[in-house]
């Protein structure tokens, strides 16, 4: 009998252990590359660029091929992913905000949602929306900030930068700190170190500057990719491969890997001036083609998620934000433009998340309806594309959809009118390059210039010509 309830209390503690161990919330991680290219990882069908340890991310996770981050530059796609809004909602519509603007303080980010949730927060690398004190990440959810609050700065230390109110200044919380390496090894490791010292679930929003300009890399990584087309490039997504091999090597150590969920993108499309690659896509960072708002993405979560294989259904970078929260335990809909992805990922619903998605900055807009995309340039014109043929956006096909021209024209503008106006617009002569990019990709050419510097070179040049 003694060994029948020896047995018994045996059985009862390994299930309420399982039972235990069934009901923990998984930890949360977003990884978020900044400009990087469409198809510049394994995962992506890349060869000439090596992301080993992101490519066994997507193995043991789903693939996203129609995956859309919501503005084309860094600061608004940032507003909208940490809110699971459209930034737009909220005035924070353009790039490089001014100080004193941020993301409103009336909006609850997804590290106020998750800390509420019992979660431990943690930011690490570029902050970019909102630079004064009641912007800053330890106000908006963040338990611990280890990072910079502006948008670009040197991955070493470096004396002009790394002083006190520079907005591009390395800081742990508040307090400006020295540091000694390459940037993107220095957020790796305290990665690490925060999973290492971490006592219970946490949220980790981990943004290093990585592959965005300038195109620093270390030394024995340019030496490992000598004569390589894009030497620095491939050197600086070596570094971004090999600290997300760190972080993904400590949740494995300590055994909280497959109770792990972790979202990976890039900010935006690739830039026009690191060599990153956007192919099959037309376009780039900054505008409303695929190029500029298409990026590679990834979900892995091995105690749910089953691996290795790819999910075509039009998403948003919103649905971080929902299927973040429907996984902590959140079970009431929030306020938010995004869905939750995991009934899909679990085969419990298929098709699209989203049937519409919208874009716009200053003059420039877009929508997208299933495989119809529309794009709009004021003072301009239209063009529309059907990308279930024409990924590469070439062929005009308004004449010949005249009802689904006129209903994502319509979606549109009535998508406007919910949003707020912009708070700020951006600076002169990048609006007048802009402009151009979009009018030379409407027109299938060649843009005449691609920066300020260039667009003055090319006004000079053209009146000397004219004399």
């Amino acid at each position: 009998m003694r060994n029948f309830f020896r047995i018994l209390i045996i059985y009862i503690v390994a299930f309420t252990a399982m039972a235990c161990k069934n009901e923990q919330k998984p930890n949360i991680i977003i990884l978020l590359a900044d400009d990087a290219g469409y198809a510049d990882f394994g995962f992506m069908g890349c060869k000439d660029l090596d992301t080993p340890r992101l490519d066994e991310i997507a193995y043991d996770g789903v693939v996203f091929t129609d995956a859309h981050v919501s503005a084309t530059v860094c600061a608004p796609s940032r507003a909208g992913l940490l809110t699971g809004k459209y930034q737009q909602r909220f005035g924070f519509e353009c790039n490089l905000p001014p100080k004193g603007i941020g993301i409103d303080v009336k909006e609850r980010t997804i590290a106020n949602q998750l800390k509420n949730q019992g979660y431990n927060t943690i930011a690490l690398g570029k902050w970019h929306v909102g630079e004064t004190e009641q912007f800053h990440p330890n106000q908006r959810g963040f338990d611990e900030f280890y990072g910079f609050l502006g948008g670009s700065r040197p991955y070493w230390f470096d004396k002009n930068t790394d002083v006190d109110g520079n907005h591009n200044a390395l800081l742990h919380n508040y307090s400006r700190v020295d540091f000694d390496g390459y940037l993107t090894d220095v957020l790796g490791d305290k990665a690490v170190e925060f999973i290492e010292n971490c006592k219970g679930p946490f949220f980790m929003y981990w943004a290093p500057n990585a592959v965005h300009t300038p195109m620093h890399a270390k030394r024995d990584h340019l030496e490992k990719y000598t004569g390589h087309k894009r030497q620095k490039l491939a050197a600086m997504t070596w570094s971004l491969d090999e600290n997300i091999g760190k972080i993904t090597d400590k949740l494995k150590e300590k055994g909280i890997y497959d109770n792990t969920l972790i979202f990976f993108l890039s900010d935006n499309g690739g830039a026009a001036n690191n060599s990153s690659n956007n192919a099959p896509l037309k376009g780039w960072k900054g505008n409303k083609y695929e190029g500029g708002h298409r990026v590679p993405f990834v979900v892995s979560w091995p105690e749910k998620i089953s691996g290795g294989k790819n999910f075509n259904g039009l998403t948003s970078v919103f649905d971080i934000f929902q299927t973040s929260l429907k996984a902590s335990g959140i079970n009431e809909d929030l306020s938010s433009d995004g869905v939750n992805l995991l009934p899909f990922l679990t085969n419990e619903k298929n098709g699209n998340p989203h049937e519409l998605l919208f874009w716009r900055k200053d003059q420039m807009a877009g929508a997208r309806h299933n495989d119809f995309k529309l794009i709009r340039l004021d003072d301009y014109g239209y063009r529309m594309y059907n990308l279930g043929n024409d990924l590469g956006e070439s062929i005009d096909i308004r004449e010949n959809h005249p009802e689904e021209f006129d209903f994502l024209k319509k979606q549109l503008i009535e998508w406007e009118k919910e949003m707020a106006e912009p708070l700020w617009k951006e600076e002169h002569d990048w609006n007048k390059v802009t402009y151009e990019i979009h009018e030379a990709l409407m027109e299938n050419r060649d843009a005449n210039y691609l920066s300020p510097y260039e667009m003055n070179q090319f006004i000079e040049d053209k009146e000397k010509s004219t004399k």
